[in-house]
This record gives structure tokens, C-alpha cells and sequence, in this order.
């Protein structure tokens, strides 16, 4: 048994999945805020031979965030991390998607940039609702969400109660700024030789894509799929590729970026192959 640390935040169906392929040899802290959702994640893992240990954590409190990076420090030098915690548009209010999604990636970015281990990686799930927006968003507003030190990040203007106007938006914002602290976290990463990318997913088959798939937003949704390149949805077993990847020493040469694997939506939405309503 390795003394390596494995650290997955958000032990949903991709967090539990990562978790099972990176904690052979390993020891794997998970961390979620549901007692219930880590109790039988870690269960299984035991289960299976896995040494996991179960951590409540609340990502929205810098403090919650500080404590799980320096208790899983504490286990052992920390090899891997798998941000996946988050919120989707249909779950929860524009407050809970910018404390969640984007203050607690933030928070995730610092805490564990001064615990990771030299040789270390991490991901960050992000969205390519994140690479849309970019696209959109004034660049004042982009530096405001890469350059603002994390505890004030809530307090910008443009992110003010009222001036986001709904969850949509809320997770587009938020998913962008995870791509771009991402970008600017590479090089704390990397001042202690380690490696921190984000995976940008397009529709994926999980209960999160399905519940937004009956949403509001998801004939739209169903278009973007039909007029990409593959026609097809994503599958959980394409982010976990990727993860693994980037979280691998075949990406040891890649730091700081984010990966698209969306199946070719952006580029169909790009090219102008499909017109996105306008709000």
C-alpha cells in the first residue's frame, strides 16, 4: 500500500467513479457535503479494497475547504485531486451555484495549491457552459473572476444579489471562472513541481444531465447535441478518460489549460452551424 494520498471532492457519480479507478495503492479521502452520499461511497470503495476515509466538508466556507486540504495532508503526501463537487442550473438557486461552483473551486484552488505534493496533479470539473460564456463575457468582468482573491469574490459587483439573473447564468459564470483560476492556479501548482488542469463537459448521460435535460433548457440542449460533430451524448466514462489522463504522467507536459470534451457542441454553436436563443 502506497502512502500516496488521493483526494476526490464531490463523491456524486463521477467523483465516486474517479475515486474507484485513481484509489488502487492509494489512500482516497472523500469529501462531499452529505454524510449519507460518503457513507456509502466509502462503503463500496471498502468494499472493494480500497482504503478511503469519509470528510464532511461545506466547499462554500473557505474554512471547511482549509481543513480537508490539511487533514488529507496530514495522511500522507498528496498525490492526485479530483474537484468534482457542484451544482447544476435545475438544482439549486443563483446564490447556492456561485458559493458552490465558483467560491468553492476558488477556495479548492488555494487550499490545496499549498499541500499538493511535488509530482502532484490535479482536475477541476468545469462545464462548457464555461467556454460559451467566455465568449461573451466583457474582459473587465474575466479578470475580476481570475484576479480577485477568493474570499472576495462573492462581494464583485457583477456577481451581486439580483444583478445575476437566474441559476443559467449563475452556472455559466461560474464555470468560466473555474477555467480561468485554473489558468492563474498552474503557477502556484507549479512553483511545487505539480500540474492543475479543468475538463470542460459537454451533455452527459449522469442524473445531474439528465435532470437538466427535462428542464427548462433541454430541447435546446438536445439540439446542440444533434447538431455536433458525434450526434450523440456524452458518457461518464469520457470525463473519466479524461481525468485519468490529465491526472496521469502522459500529461506531465500539461498545466494550466482546460479540455472541451463536449463531443463538438462548442464548435458546432461556434461555427454557426446552430443558433442559441438569445435571452
Amino acid at each position: 500500500m502506497s502512502n500516496n494520498v488521493v483526494v476526490v471532492v464531490g463523491v456524486g457519480g463521477m467523483g465516486g467513479a474517479i475515486a474507484r479507478q485513481l484509489g488502487t495503492g492509494a489512500k482516497v479521502v472523500l469529501a462531499d457535503f452529505s454524510q449519507a452520499a460518503l457513507d456509502r461511497v466509502t462503503a463500496a470503495l471498502k468494499a472493494d479494497g480500497i482504503e478511503a476515509t469519509a470528510h464532511l466538508v461545506d466547499v462554500s466556507s473557505h474554512e471547511s475547504v482549509a481543513a480537508l486540504a490539511q487533514d488529507a495532508a496530514a495522511l500522507g503526501p498528496i498525490t492526485k485531486v479530483a474537484w468534482t463537487a457542484g451544482l447544476s442550473p435545475t438544482q439549486a438557486s443563483v446564490a447556492a451555484i456561485l458559493g458552490v461552483d465558483l467560491a468553492g473551486v476558488a477556495f479548492g484552488l488555494e487550499e490545496f495549491g499549498k499541500v499538493i505534493a511535488e509530482g502532484g496533479a490535479g482536475v477541476v470539473i468545469a462545464s462548457m457552459a464555461g467556454t460559451m460564456t467566455g465568449e461573451q463575457l466583457p474582459a473587465e468582468l474575466a479578470q475580476g473572476l481570475q484576479f480577485t482573491p477568493s474570499d472576495d469574490l462573492l462581494a464583485l459587483p457583477f456577481l451581486a444579489a439580483g444583478a445575476v439573473p437566474d441559476p443559467g447564468a449563475a452556472y455559466g459564470i461560474a464555470k468560466r471562472a473555474n477555467q480561468l483560476r485554473v489558468r492563474s492556479a498552474s503557477l502556484s501548482w507549479g512553483a511545487r513541481g505539480a500540474r492543475i488542469n479543468s475538463i470542460s463537459p459537454g451533455v452527459i448521460a449522469t442524473p445531474m444531465g439528465e435532470q437538466e435535460l427535462a428542464g427548462e433548457s433541454g430541447a435546446v440542449m438536445r439540439a446542440m447535441v444533434d447538431a455536433s460533430g458525434t450526434g450523440r451524448l456524452g458518457d461518464p466514462d469520457d470525463i473519466l478518460r479524461a481525468a485519468r489522463f490529465l491526472l496521469s504522467d502522459d500529461a506531465s507536459f500539461i498545466t494550466g489549460t482546460d479540455l472541451l470534451v463536449d463531443g463538438g457542441v462548442v464548435a458546432a454553436v461556434l461555427s454557426g452551424a446552430l443558433q442559441l436563443p438569445t435571452a
